[in-house]
């Protein structure tokens, strides 16, 4: 019995030994990390169009100027509307002008009538057959919808605008990364370079000490520029309205692309056909004199037909068919100068957007305008910073060797360094400024499609 009981011993043992080990063996796995998303500019942009929240917001807007448009068009569409309606009355006969030495000669001998029951079920109709107002109304409603559709438009090529400048904004970002980790590199190949010459007695403790400085400066220059990828990478998660839980991996670089230089009046004729803008701004101005119409209209008489069929009578199955129907003419008077009040608003509005489509022309122009400069401006600073960076080097590369022969202090090394440095920065900005402005360019056509 004791062997039994000591080998059942050792088999629990052995089996709560296992659970524990199979517990560790879980518990070291590394949690897994968040998803990872590679995205392109083109991805980007095109991502932006569907979860931006003012793009689906401005969507809603075309959904309720549609709805909008639908209820003035159901104003000038037949009204039909039903009832049935039971009840137990008396009526005063006094009030109908029977007085009360009348009613003897009736067989009755007080003005209250004994209860009754009547029974109404009657359906009817109203129809607008011409109001001129409506019709304006209903006009300027389809206009809305139009407006709020080109202005979704608008919102949607800003946004797409946006999150292409934001994309270009983590590229640069990257590239800063990427700059500061070959500063950081260079600083310890530096460093070394200065502790070895002074182990050979060429260098002094003050150049060892002066490129351990730089080399600390780099660093925290590279903890700044990674704080600054993160941060941009957020505005783009933001920007698409995607879960800030996620691993976005840029798959474009800032690149040097060939670009074809056009004439302001070829890119303003191209503006002019393309901007959404340009076309809302039209579609408000016809908006606002159709509101006009609408207000003015309403001097025209009116024509509405009205009619109902229907039974009544004191008991449900002996109720007779009766019916009504009309014509009504109206004929507006004056309404106390409210209608000329409202005549003068929308003449008001109307001059209103006629000073805007001159202002945003004028915008459109500007931004035009801009983008070329801009972009004539940055492709020369590619250019400029390109040379510049192989200057930087050149003469970090001629102060190091100055400096390993013992021919010179290391200040032409470090100041060398800090050359190539801003001259690495120089063609990152350069990049950006040029890629930003091929956006703002496209934008400014209207052709952000095309180029992305």
């Amino acid at each position: 019995m004791r062997v039994l009981w000591r080998v059942g011993f050792v088999v629990q043992a052995l089996c709560v030994l296992g659970v524990m080990q199979a517990s560790a063996g879980l518990a070291a796995e590394p949690p897994p990390g968040p998803p990872e998303l590679r995205l392109s500019l083109h991805d980007a942009i095109q991502a932006s169009i569907n979860n931006n929240v003012n793009v689906r917001l401005l969507k809603e807007r075309i959904a309720a100027a549609q709805s909008a448009a639908n209820t003035s068009l159901g104003a000038m569409l037949p009204n039909v509307s039903g009832y049935l309606n039971g009840r137990s009355q008396t009526v005063n006969l006094a009030a109908f002008g029977f007085p009360p030495d009348r009613l003897g000669g009736l067989g009755l001998s007080r003005s209250v009538t004994d209860p009754f029951e009547v029974y109404d079920a009657r359906a009817s109709l109203v129809q607008n057959l011409f109001s001129l107002s409506l019709i304006q109304r209903w006009r300027a409603a389809k206009t809305g919808v139009e407006v709020a559709t080109l202005e979704a438009e608008v919102a949607k090529r800003d946004v797409m605008a946006t999150v292409g400048l934001l994309y270009m904004e983590a590229l640069r970002a990257d590239e800063a990364v990427k700059a500061r980790r070959a500063d950081l590199e260079l600083s310890q190949q530096l460093l070394k370079l200065a502790q070895d010459r002074k182990v050979a007695g060429v260098a002094t403790g003050l150049d060892v000490t002066r490129e351990e400085v730089q080399l600390e400066n780099t660093r925290q220059r590279l903890l700044v520029a990674q704080n600054d990828q993160e941060s941009t990478r957020l505005n783009v998660i933001r920007a698409l309205g995607i879960d800030f839980d996620v691993h976005m991996i840029l798959t474009d670089t800032l690149t040097f692309v060939e670009v074809v230089h056009e004439k302001p009046e070829q890119a303003l004729a191209v503006a002019q056909e393309n901007r959404a803008e340009l076309k809302a701004q039209a579609n408000r101005q016809r908006l606002a004199s159709l509101s006009h119409s609408s207000v003015a209209s309403e001097r025209v008489p009116s024509l509405s037909l009205n009619g109902d069929y229907g039974w009544i009578g004191i008991k449900p199955d002996e109720a007779p068919a009766t019916r009504t129907l009309g014509i009504t003419l109206s004929v507006p008077i004056f309404d106390g100068g409210q209608r000329e009040g409202r005549i003068s608003e929308t003449r008001s509005r109307v001059r209103q957007e006629s000073i805007r489509m001159k202002d945003v022309s004028d915008q459109v122009s500007l931004e035009v305008r801009n983008a070329l400069l801009t972009l004539e401006s940055s492709t020369q600073q590619v250019a400029v910073s390109q040379k510049g960076f192989d200057l930087a080097l050149k003469e970090l590369a001629f102060a190091r060797d100055r400096f390993a022969a013992g021919l010179a202090t290391n200040i032409e090394v470090t100041n060398a360094q800090t050359s190539v440095a801003r001259a690495r920065d120089n063609v990152i900005e350069a990049l950006f400024r040029f890629n930003a402005s091929r956006i703002n360019l496209a934008r400014a056509k209207g052709e952000l499609e095309k180029v992305f």
